[in-house]
């Protein structure tokens, strides 16, 4: 059996089950229930102790109960991608337990001919995926042994092909028993970064930053593929997990055309910064969490 070994546990967050455990009740235990059940959410994908906190907001508006099957989609940091690939794993290890890779969807989506497979090095070094296992494995512990997971790679892709994959999520978007979870941080700000953008109009930097953060996620509120690609177009806003987010935006975009018109509400239930930038020596990581509902 092929397992995806937890390779930033101990560094990005606890190799102690316990430990991680307990962080993460606690942010939980500190979050509000908002905007729920959610049927998909947008959570970050830094670090524990900088992104845990926020992501709490979005795991928060999860009901278990009903969820079978958790997709999971991350961008790709190290490696080039012009599509969208798949894990050749069967196991995805986290400190609290192991998590079941869904083979049969895995099959499904090969036989579409759109997605590749990842090698076993290219799925241990990205970190956009991972992050969110232990919060995953947290919110559904309650259904332990089951559900399983999809978990999908995304490449830097043009609207084109976020709009065909789009096509091809929105049928598993529509099943209640399947949650999506789309991995992203948004603005990273600062020299390290090559990005800042600055509008002194609205204060600080991290001010601005935050009026810039906004308006793409009022774009994502909107549910409008089209305009968020054109605001990033415009400002070219460092949002890492544009091309998940791209995807999640068309799948939904394809439903509202096809019967589940008016249907869906998201809404962004936290943000945070990792620091609020001053000068232009300062850098920051932006976070927000948001949650998709399906109206009755």
């Amino acid at each position: 059996m092929s397992i995806r070994q937890a390779s930033h546990a101990g560094s990005w967050y606890s190799d102690s089950g316990s430990e991680l455990n307990s962080q993460l009740s606690d942010w939980l235990s500190k979050a509000s229930f908002s905007h729920g059940p959610a049927r998909a959410i947008i959570a970050p994908h830094a670090g524990y102790s900088y992104s845990g906190p926020c992501s709490a907001f979005a795991y928060k508006q999860i009901d278990p109960s009903k969820v079978k099957r958790v997709f999971i989609l991350g961008p790709s940091h190290h490696v080039r991608l012009n599509g969208c690939s798949l894990t050749r794993c069967e196991t995805y290890e986290t400190p609290l337990y192991n998590l079941t890779v869904d083979q049969t969807i895995n099959k499904e989506l090969e036989a579409t001919g759109s997605f590749e497979k990842m090698s076993m090095s290219t799925d241990e070094d990205e970190h956009s995926i991972e992050l969110h296992l232990p919060y995953v494995a947290k919110a559904m512990e309650s259904r332990k042994d089951s559900f399983t997971i999809v978990p999908v790679l995304i490449g830097s892709i043009n609207a084109e092909k976020e709009s065909h994959y789009g096509r091809i999520f929105s049928k598993y978007l529509s099943d209640p028993e399947n949650f999506f979870v789309i991995s992203s941080d948004f603005c990273h700000w600062g020299q390290r970064f090559h990005y800042n953008h600055y509008e002194k109009e609205h204060g600080e930097i991290w001010q601005s930053i935050e009026n810039l953060d906004r308006r793409g996620m009022a774009l994502i509120e909107a549910l409008d593929p089209r305009a968020f690609n054109d605001y990033l177009k415009a400002h070219q806003n460092t949002i890492c997990g544009r091309h998940p987010i791209g995807v999640f935006l068309n799948a939904v975009d394809c439903l509202n055309k096809n019967g589940f018109k008016d249907k869906f509400t998201l809404k962004f239930v936290q943000y945070a910064q990792s620091n609020r930038c001053k000068s232009m020596r300062d850098s920051s990581v932006s976070y927000a969490s948001a949650s998709l509902v399906v109206l009755p």
